[in-house]
């Protein structure tokens, strides 16, 4: 370690608290630039890295470097941004607390390169895990993503960081990255419609012109051209750049977007943003000559109408200038492409989100904050405003952390010390930010104010607010020699890092940040998805007036201030040595001036004048106790006597370190070296310690293991041996009641029976339950034993009645009349007709006559006339209340069901019938004779709708039925070779069938 440090010195001292005159801001710059000369751009300040942007690559990243730096003290190896990496991450697992990086500097000092060289570190080191690898990818290839839509090329940095980013980087108990969360904070929105000179856009607009394939392209209504095409992308004169490959960039975003998980219909939508923002800007409007502004560009509206209704947006609603149609095409370009990248950084922690099976208490955090440096330009608008503003909120926050910290902790420790002076820039924070009297106060009491509220009234009332205040200064409010520097619509803010004149050019405009009431309303209708999630419909609906920028970016910090205070920092102080961005390049007076603004030298002086180390008595004590043998394993006395005990046993000098009320202070961090390689030389006697008590320990626990096997075993077997028999006992009377059961089944019911019974009652049951018939035709059903003979009859009557009962529950209605039907057709002729069973299996019809209106049954019959029985064909017709005799649709006659006295059949296998009408009403001529073809269906259905069914009477030999005149007539039947029906001499009607059968008709006077 001490030859690494000397070998070093000849080039520069590696870290400033070992500089001879630490005092001189000359030997410190000097310091730095003979080390960077030498391609060393790493110095510490204590725990504090200071980093000088080379401007080329170094080979000093490569994965061999980053094992060389695994698991080494910070101070062990020449300074290197992987040796603070590795400190944070060793802090995490052995404190359990959570870290953060703050990587502080100018624009273009390569705060963007250092936060991407610590997450590269960690996805290296970090221990490897089957659920982890695809967090790693997704980890870095989020910064492609970000820079390309987030970074740009400005005057002092070719990849400009044009927002502030914080991420969180979530590690599990193991030390495994398992997720991450990032906040974003003030995209640059005005770079979208302007550049300055020199400048271009956000990187994505050119890389998509440059690198995207042609199929897009053409989907997205680009070329494959030129930028100078697109009016958004030539404001900055500068839209190639030779040290940037913008097609090689797109084939980086490309793949990240996948890595990270975007789907292609995403990733298409992600780009028809990009492209109408670079549509719009080629928007142009003009006047007729009644003043009426309109749009002159056509091409354009084609892609757009895909995707929003951007005619509607300046036409159809309130007639707008031209310099407002122009203002509100810029805002709505702004706007669309600000919230896309708020989509798109919540799409990215949607995907680095770690998963539920990792609790939130066994999981630790190392935040990265990267933001935008210090910016002095020109002209200065509101974007630096808030950048400055944020930066002097970090600067504070180093304050309190480190300088302000460090000398109330020894004063609160009781140590003493030489007290240094230091900058205090709270004051600053103040001006700005305090309530009703700060500048953002000023700036949004403006913004609200009805009237003709402008910049320069906004100008005005902060000369009357803040008028004497000691880093506020206006041209009205400055001295001869000041005012010639400040323009009449300017301030000056004197800052920590000095001076800076603002124009209120816009402040209120950019401040305001608000969209037309009915460009929102367009968005909220977007085709495209992404457009329609980042415009809510609710936002109409709110009749609140949202946060302005200032105020909404001054909250945001409040809370990024409030996550780096809950944490442990580490600081990685970056400094830009020249503006030519040449390598080698050291301009003096520029590195001066961050040095002061910095707060380097304050920072040495305080560390030079203090110590190195410092922990709590307990921390201190229970890290290293074991390397006093009264101290090890426990100690039972107070904190501060135990700590000194150990010091003493470790041989501190007096001017090693300083005993406080309850810390610990080392001055020296050769000291703490020394004390940390004795630890490790220590770990292994303490191993070896543990494990020969671990070993022993073992060994009894297997013998008292093996003793206390043997008494369960002898425990057990008593056990089992009781068990098994008082089983053998159990069959035993069990056998014996059975079998005197059996000798006494046939004996009443007693004691020495019952068991017995019980058992033959259940296995009957069971029996019946394995056995129960399936359907009404299944009739089996098992044989009861004598005692149960009556219950197993109840139980097969049950059963058949629920078998019943299920099966009418599954009848259809047609199926069920139908089975009607044939019931009352059994009963009817069962038994009794020769010819029923061969209608049995036929279905009943509703009609024989095909379609028929208003009849419920119809069917071709013969009528025999009462005068010489001659057959004449006819149709039969049943209505609700009577029967129809009809020829060719002519009624010949009807028959009321309430007069119709019966219905008579022979019980041969002819189709004869006769109705019985009453003699006595004059409207009937007598019975009717009737022959069928269907004569079981027809008699059935007859004898239901006139409700007759125990009026049917079947005769044997004869049937007499009455004629008119009170004369009778006989109907004979008899066996005969076929069907004949003749009128025999003794005026008989003989009906012949072919079983034999003859039937004879006679007439006969009563």
């Amino acid at each position: 370690m001490e030859s690494a440090i000397s070998a070093r010195d000849r080039v520069g001292v590696q870290d400033f608290l070992l500089l001879e005159n630490y005092n001189s801001e000359a030997a410190f710059i000097e310091n730095l630039r003979r080390r960077y000369r030498e391609g060393l751009i790493y110095t510490y300040i204590g725990s504090v890295l200071v980093s000088v942007n080379p401007y080329r690559e170094l080979e000093i990243y490569s994965k061999q470097n980053m094992e060389r730096h695994r698991g080494v003290n910070f101070y062990e190896i020449s300074p290197h941004i992987f040796a603070l990496a590795n400190n944070s991450y060793r802090a995490l697992r052995t404190e359990r607390r959570d870290q953060c990086i703050l990587l502080s500097g100018e624009s273009g000092a390569g705060k963007t390169e250092a936060s991407k060289k610590i997450l590269q570190y960690y996805t290296h080191i970090c221990p490897t895990r089957n659920n982890t690898h695809t967090i790693r990818e997704r980890l870095l290839q989020s910064n492609p993503v970000l820079e390309a839509f987030g970074n740009a090329k400005t005057l002092r940095n070719d990849n400009s960081s044009r927002f502030g980013k914080y991420m969180d980087i979530q590690f599990d108990y193991k030390g495994a990255p398992i997720g991450g969360h990032i906040l974003n904070y003030l995209l640059e929105k005005s770079r979208v419609a302007h550049q300055n000179h020199g400048e271009r856009n956000f990187h994505i607009f050119y890389q998509l012109l440059e690198g995207g394939e042609e199929p897009l392209l053409k989907r997205l209504g680009l070329e494959k051209t030129n930028p100078q095409h697109y009016h958004y992308l030539v404001k900055g004169k500068c839209p190639r750049v030779s040290s940037i490959n913008d097609k090689n960039g797109w084939k980086v975003v490309r793949n990240a977007l996948t890595i990270i998980g975007f789907n292609e219909d995403e990733i298409q939508e992600l780009m028809e943003i990009v492209a109408i923002v670079l549509h719009l800007g080629n928007i142009q409007f003009g006047e007729d000559e009644e003043g009426e502004t309109h749009i002159t560009t056509g091409p354009q509206l084609q892609y757009l109408s895909q995707v929003i209704l951007f005619r509607s947006s300046f036409e159809g609603k309130n007639p707008l200038s031209l310099e407002q149609a122009l203002s509100a095409r810029d805002s709505l370009a702004k706007a669309i492409y600000g919230r896309a990248f708020t989509w798109l950084v919540q799409k990215l922690n949607q995907s680095l989100a770690f998963k539920v099976y990792y609790s939130s208490k066994c999981s630790s955090i190392i935040g990265l904050l990267d933001v935008y440096g210090f910016e002095v330009f020109q002209h200065n608008s509101f974007e630096q405003f808030c950048i400055n503003y944020c930066n002097e909120k970090l600067q504070q926050l180093f304050v309190e952390l480190t300088l302000k910290s460090e000398q109330e902790d020894y004063e609160t420790e009781g140590v003493g010390w030489e007290r240094v002076e230091y900058f205090n820039n709270k004051i600053i924070c103040d001006l700005v930010e305090e309530k009703h009297k700060g500048i953002i106060a000023v700036l949004d009491e403006e913004c609200l104010r009805r009237g003709d509220a402008s910049d320069i009234t906004f100008l005005e009332k902060l000369e009357d607010s803040l008028g004497g205040h000691a880093h506020f200064v206006t041209h009205k409010m400055a001295n001869g020699k000041i005012r010639k520097a400040i323009g009449r619509e300017e301030f000056r803010l004197v800052h920590y890092a000095g001076e800076v004149n603002y124009n209120v050019s816009g402040f209120l405009d950019k401040n305001n940040d608000l969209l037309c009431r009915h460009l929102k309303e367009v968005l909220c209708q977007s085709g495209n998805h992404i457009v329609s999630q980042c415009f809510h419909a609710d936002e109409l609906m709110d009749q609140r007036r949202p946060e302005t920028a200032a105020t909404e970016f001054k909250l945001s910090l409040a809370k990024l201030m409030e996550i780096l205070m809950s944490k442990e920092p580490l600081y990685v102080r970056c400094i830009k040595p020249n503006d030519a961005k040449q390598p080698g390049g050291f301009d003096e007076v520029l590195v001066r001036h961050q040095v002061k603004y910095l707060g380097l030298m304050e920072y040495l002086r305080v560390r030079r004048a203090g110590f190195a180390y410092r922990r709590n008595f307990e921390v201190f004590l229970e890290r290293y106790k074991s390397l006093c043998p009264d101290t090890w394993p426990n100690w039972r006395g107070t904190l501060p006597e135990g700590v000194a005990t150990l010091v003493k046993h470790l041989n501190y000098k007096p001017e090693e370190y300083k005993l406080g009320r309850s810390k610990i202070f080392i001055r020296f961090p050769r000291t703490l070296f020394v004390t940390e390689d004795a630890l490790e030389a220590k770990k292994q006697t303490i191993a070896v310690t543990l494990q020969t008590s671990w070993r022993g320990y073992r060994e009894r626990s297997v013998c008292l293991f093996h003793l206390a096997v043997i008494v369960i075993q002898s425990w057990w077997r008593g056990v089992k041996g009781r068990r098994k028999a008082m089983h053998r006992r159990q069959a035993a009377d069990t056998i014996r009641k059975f079998i005197k059961g059996f000798i006494l089944r046939n004996e009443p019911r007693c004691p020495d029976n019952e068991y017995f019974l019980d058992h033959v009652r259940f296995s009957f049951l069971m029996k019946v339950k394995r056995n129960l018939p399936k359907s009404l035709l299944d009739k089996s059903w098992p044989r009861p034993p004598p005692s149960l003979t009556e219950a197993s009859e109840h139980l097969h009557r049950m059963c058949i009645r629920n078998l019943v009962s299920d099966y009418c529950r599954r009848i259809q209605p047609e199926w069920k009349k139908q089975l009607e039907q044939k019931v009352v057709a059994s009963a009817i002729f069962g038994g009794q007709k020769d010819c029923y069973p061969q209608s049995v299996p036929k279905l009943f019809v509703a009609t024989r006559l095909g379609n028929i209106h208003n009849f419920s049954y119809g069917v071709p019959v013969i009528k025999y006339d009462r005068h010489g029985f001659r057959a004449r064909m006819r149709q039969l017709l049943l209505t609700t209340s009577s029967a129809v005799l009809v020829q060719e649709a002519k009624i010949k006659q009807r028959i009321d069901y309430g007069t119709l006295l019966g219905i008579s059949v022979s019980s041969l296998s002819d189709g004869f019938f006769v109705l019985h009408i009453p003699t006595t009403d004059s409207k009937q001529k007598g019975d009717l004779v009737l022959q069928c073809d269907y004569v079981i269906e027809a008699v059935t259905k007859l004898a239901i709708m006139a409700d007759k069914i125990h009026n049917v009477n079947i005769s044997q030999d004869s049937i007499r039925f009455a004629i008119a005149r009170g004369k009778e007539g006989v109907i004979d039947f008899t066996s005969g070779s076929d069907l004949r029906v003749v009128k025999t001499k003794n005026g008989h009607l003989l009906n012949a069938l072919c079983s034999m059968c003859y039937v004879w008709f006679a007439l006969l006077n009563l």
